[in-house]
């Protein structure tokens, strides 16, 4: 089939959009960043002003969500918020992207031409607040970095309408009142990570659900997705399902209680999918592992299993076998071990030399 030629008869009535936006940024991003961005280069190409109760308006969302999208674009550098001296949003910068590659950050004073202005009273009297204007050098460099709210910060977004009902769902799921830092907490996972009220909702419940409603395990995850580049319910959920109950069962069998890093992740689903272990084989591995050392730990089990793999083991019995033709060897000419650890490390490899190595790594 040959090729064909798309073109329209009139240019004039047209918004330019940078094919940089459709390869690099456009995929990250949800429905409602796409569309404000979107309606951004619109109303910039026809020289016209709007404001965040109209673009709200105009996309039926919060004017919440219009800044949250605004601000999702100032991070990634595609737009500049501009402020008064009373910290109310009153204009917009669209940045030049078309000379940028994918790994360039454009600096903030390249502009296009004609910037988009938002009047306060286009905002109806709402104060919308930017990142307090002082922050650290750690928080400037990390942008999952808390900030330091000041209790000004955070009356304000107690006093918002649809915040206070945020706050309000997670005592609801604690079972408390929250405590001001506490509430500072959901203020960073809204103001900084960019979550939704729906997101936030979703990220308590799959905490408490997991029996864990301590404040520094919800924000450790709250992190992690925003990492990822989660900002709904459903993409947490899918990357929640990444780790499933074994990968906990294992944390924990080794003696580990944080969140499981990417790295230790794929340990586990290793050994679940790709060598295929019931649940008894690997914990009897991991209880090799803690009687064996206390650092390394999945790089150890890791080396257990995988020798177990490749003698092919499917059950303990076969585990058994693999220690009773161990022990019938010639012992080592080095002094024997005393205890419960000699007792459970019988295999057909050198574990003393294999904590060496990893230790060394």
């Amino acid at each position: 089939m040959s090729r064909f030629t798309i073109y329209q008869d009139n240019y004039a009535d047209t918004t330019i959009v940078s094919n940089l936006f459709i390869d690099e940024y456009m995929k990250d991003a949800n429905d409602a960043q796409i569309k404000i961005y979107l309606y951004l280069l619109r109303m910039m190409s026809a020289h016209k002003a709007t404001s965040v109760s109209d673009i709200a308006d105009k996309f039926n969302h919060t004017e919440k969500d219009v800044m949250r999208a605004l601000k999702y674009w100032e991070k990634n550098n595609l737009l500049a918020l501009e402020y008064n001296e009373d910290r109310t949003l009153c204009g917009i910068r669209l940045l030049d992207v078309t000379s940028r590659s994918e790994n360039d950050v454009l600096p903030l004073t390249k502009i296009v031409s004609m910037p988009v202005t938002v009047s306060k009273k286009d905002i109806a009297g709402r104060s919308i607040t930017e990142e307090p204007a002082v922050r650290t050098a750690a928080e400037t460099a990390d942008p999952f970095a808390k900030p330091s709210y000041s209790l000004d910060e955070l009356k304000e977004f107690k006093n918002n309408e649809e915040t206070s009902q945020i706050i309000f769902v997670a005592e609801q799921y604690i079972g408390r009142p929250l405590t001001a830092p506490e509430m500072k907490t959901i203020l960073f996972f809204s103001d900084r990570l960019h979550f939704s009220a729906d997101l936030i909702d979703y990220l308590f419940q799959y905490c408490v659900e997991k029996g864990k409603r301590d404040f520094r395990y919800i924000e450790k995850v709250a992190i992690s997705w925003a990492q990822e580049g989660i900002s709904t319910p459903a993409q947490a959920a899918r990357y929640a399902a990444k780790y499933d109950k074994n990968v906990y069962d294992i944390m924990k069998a080794l003696g580990k209680s944080s969140i499981p890093t990417k790295a230790e992740a794929d340990y586990a689903m290793k050994w679940v999918r790709e060598y295929g272990f019931t649940s008894d084989i690997i914990m009897e591995a991991c209880e090799r592992t803690v009687l064996a050392t206390d650092k390394h730990r999945f790089e150890y089990a890791d080396s257990i299993l995988k020798s177990w793999h490749e003698n092919h083991v499917k059950h303990k019995a076969d585990i058994r076998t693999m220690d009773e033709a161990h022990s019938r060897k010639p012992a080592a000419k080095t002094a024997p071990r005393n205890g419960q650890f000699n007792q459970f490390m019988h295999t057909d490899y050198d574990f003393d030399t294999l904590e060496k190595e990893i230790l060394s790594n």
